[in-house]
């Protein structure tokens, strides 16, 4: 029994350690987004130039997540994720040795907006290798499926966390200098990479495993199994791209508004950003703690929270009253928190599990599209007027919804999936073969 304890006790450690990767690599996108009109006044630069600096992030991880996870299968977890570790840290670093040009050298501000993009640009490339791996390293080390998911449960509750703290972390960073919140990533990142290293046991390949394909077979793979499942896909897909793109569109606007229209500044602002957070955060932690294994409420959940979500925006088109906008934004946030693990738990149920981490790897990917997206498309609309980025985040809301229709109880089954992939292989060899006769 002490045994078992001892590696209860280890097991709940690694895990922790494990949680520490998604917290800062949240907080280390995310906190920046109440910083940006700070970081615009000292380099003189536009809100699109700033919402630049989440958006360079989010396409280098959008590139670079898929190819993390397949190296992490060839290679192992672990000469992966640390140096991606030690990759953003040091891009975290870039971005705050860049910042302090201003204000030290006449006209270094275009000089240090360059610099700051280029860090921020192997900060995502960081990310990419280090969220990502933190997924499958957590099926590695339990062998038992309720293991499996109450460790993933832990990872993204960090996820989410890690929203609703970054913009008070930012706001109170800010308060010392614009440059600190790029400074203590490099902190971040060593105190994760010092857990990992000192908790985390990564298990040896089990004997008779079958070695990752190469490249080219892995990618004919992946495609095969998205061409079996193509409708309900494409549209959980689209949904988390959707809605990831609403969320920091919004974020950006609130941001903006709050900081240039009502002058408030560091925590206070951050507390008030954190408020829509919040909600996502306890409606996301509830969602996943109720649906269980049921794909049809799984369905009807996203579809409901998407549509609950395009009310709140839309209500804030006649409601002026920036307190009355962030209560009609915390109900688009209850929506969205809803939808977000019913999307996980719909995909990894219905992918085989040797198969999930490919295709999880690509819905990543498509979440950080909303994400690069949602900060300059908020900032080109906000330069019409505020109304327009409203109507086109509730149609998009809306969309979301109803692409949540397409979505099938019945479809995705692991075995169903073998069979029909099977199949498909059957007849492209038939059809070679006959293409092969005909020469």
């Amino acid at each position: 029994m002490k045994r078992l304890s001892t590696r209860a006790r280890g097991q709940k450690a690694a895990l922790l350690a494990l949680a520490s990767v998604p917290l800062i690599m949240t907080l280390g996108n995310s906190m920046l987004i109440p910083v940006l009109p700070g970081i615009q006044a000292a380099l003189g630069i536009t809100p699109l130039q700033s919402s630049l600096l989440i958006t360079v992030y989010s396409v280098m991880a959008i590139l670079l997540i898929p190819v993390a996870g397949y190296l992490s299968d060839r290679i192992g977890r672990r000469k992966v994720i640390v140096p991606s570790l030690i990759l953003a840290g040091a891009g975290g670093a870039i971005c705050g040795w860049a910042g302090g040009w201003e204000g030290v050298w006449t006209g270094a501000g275009d000089s240090a907006y360059g610099w700051i993009l280029a860090g921020r640009l192997l900060q995502g490339m960081g990310a990419a290798g280090a969220m990502p791996i933190v997924l499958p390293l957590v099926g590695d080390m339990f062998r038992s499926e309720a293991q499996v998911s109450a460790g993933l449960g832990l990872i993204e509750t960090a996820n989410t966390f890690g929203k609703v703290l970054s913009p008070i972390v930012g706001s109170a960073l800010a308060v010392l200098a614009w440059q600190a919140p790029f400074w203590s990533i490099p902190a971040l990142c060593a105190l994760s990479l010092l857990l990992l290293l000192t908790l985390v046991r990564v298990p040896a390949r089990r004997d008779g495993a079958a070695p990752p394909p190469p490249a080219k077979q892995f990618l004919a793979k992946v495609w095969r199994l998205f061409r079996i499942n193509a409708r309900w896909l494409s549209a959980l897909f689209l949904i988390g791209g959707l809605a990831m793109f609403i969320l920091f569109g919004l974020l950006f606007y609130l941001s903006e508004t709050l900081e240039k229209e009502h002058g408030l500044h560091g925590i206070r602002k951050g507390l008030v950003l954190a408020i829509p957070l919040a909600v996502l955060c306890t409606a996301s932690f509830a969602a996943g703690k109720t649906i269980g294994k049921r794909k049809a409420a799984m369905k009807w959940i996203i579809a409901g929270g998407c549509a609950l979500a395009a009310a709140g925006i839309a209500a804030c088109l006649p409601l002026e009253a920036t307190a009355v906008r962030v209560a009609c934004l915390s109900v688009a946030g209850l929506g969205i928190g809803a939808a977000l693990p019913c999307l996980d738990a719909f995909l990894t149920e219905g992918i085989a599990k040797e198969e999930r981490g490919s295709i999880t790897s690509l819905y990543s990917s498509m979440r950080f599209v909303g994400v690069a997206a949602g900060p300059p498309v908020a900032s080109l609309l906000m330069r019409s007027s505020v109304s327009l980025l409203l109507a086109a985040m509730a149609a998009c809301a809306a969309a979301a919804g109803a692409l949540a229709l397409l979505l099938h109880a019945g479809q995705g089954q692991p075995q169903q999936d073998a069979q029909r992939a099977k199949l498909l292989a059957a007849r492209e060899r038939a059809r070679r073969r006959g293409g092969a006769g005909a020469r």
